[in-house]
């Protein structure tokens, strides 16, 4: 689904994730740490911002008390019990997705900029539906708690062989200057009752864009928790199975 820049496709966070239709990323294998981290914030109620129900926010539009990891473009809230991966691109060693895990389901999160004056979940949620439908998946454009988002169920390859099908919600927001995409896989995708949590998740994220002018669709820049420097590694040459995990980088709530 290499459908907006060259390169590979994004990795997943294992089998759960979809990889983005939206930015590339190497298909080496995981490369997982782990560290505790403080996390036993609730989340708190939405933040009001005039003409929007919820989030995800801009940072300009948000004065409350919600304790959120600072990701540098995204600011994720906590919640008890998650699991966060960084996933990076190994060719160009920039932190390019992250992803929680909870109870059984993932979201996968990315923010990339937008044009100032009009946004541009329709035209992509439009190239993602035909993309899932060209690999012989399927999606539908169906209404939710964000507007218009996709129920797709893509094409995967099963350990005997066989081609099977996932589910996976592709959710996405237009913000002043920049777009976030979700994609929420596991239980998350077909339970109402288990995408809540990671529903209210994607509703409380905080965008950070910065002043710089970036080309729409160009990857916000992400950066791991704490300021934690991001291992290097030799570059690879990139591939596009969309199957493959990259390296991560995992922190435990």
């Amino acid at each position: 689904m290499g459908l907006f820049r060259r390169g590979a496709k994004p990795e997943t966070d294992g089998t759960d994730v979809e990889p983005s239709t939206l930015a590339p990323q190497s298909s080496a294998d995981a490369d997982d740490g782990a560290r505790a981290v403080d996390g036993d914030d609730a989340l708190e109620p939405d933040a009001v911002t005039p003409g929007r129900p919820r989030g995800p926010w801009d940072v300009d539009d948000v004065d409350d008390e919600v304790g959120r990891v600072d990701l540098g473009a995204l600011r994720l809230p906590g919640v008890p019990g998650m699991e966060l991966r960084m996933e990076i691109d190994k060719a160009s060693n920039v932190v390019s997705a992250a992803t929680v895990l909870l109870d059984g389901s993932s979201l996968q999160i990315q923010a990339f900029a937008a044009p100032r004056t009009e946004g541009i979940w329709d035209e992509i949620r439009a190239e993602i539906a035909e993309s899932v439908t060209q690999q012989g998946g399927s999606a539908d454009d169906l209404p939710g708690p964000f507007g218009r988002e996709l129920l797709a169920r893509l094409p995967v390859r099963t350990p005997e062989g066989r081609t099977g099908h996932r589910p996976a919600r592709f959710l996405g927001t237009d913000g002043p200057r920049w777009f976030v995409r979700g994609v929420l896989t596991g239980k998350a995708a077909v339970e109402p009752e288990a995408a809540r949590a990671l529903e209210q998740v994607f509703s409380r994220i905080v965008v950070v864009r910065g002043t710089e002018a970036r080309p729409p669709r160009d990857l916000l820049p992400l950066s791991l928790p704490g300021g934690a420097a991001v291992p290097t590694s030799a570059p690879e040459q990139p591939t596009f199975d969309p199957l493959t995990r990259g390296p991560e980088i995992t922190e435990i709530r």
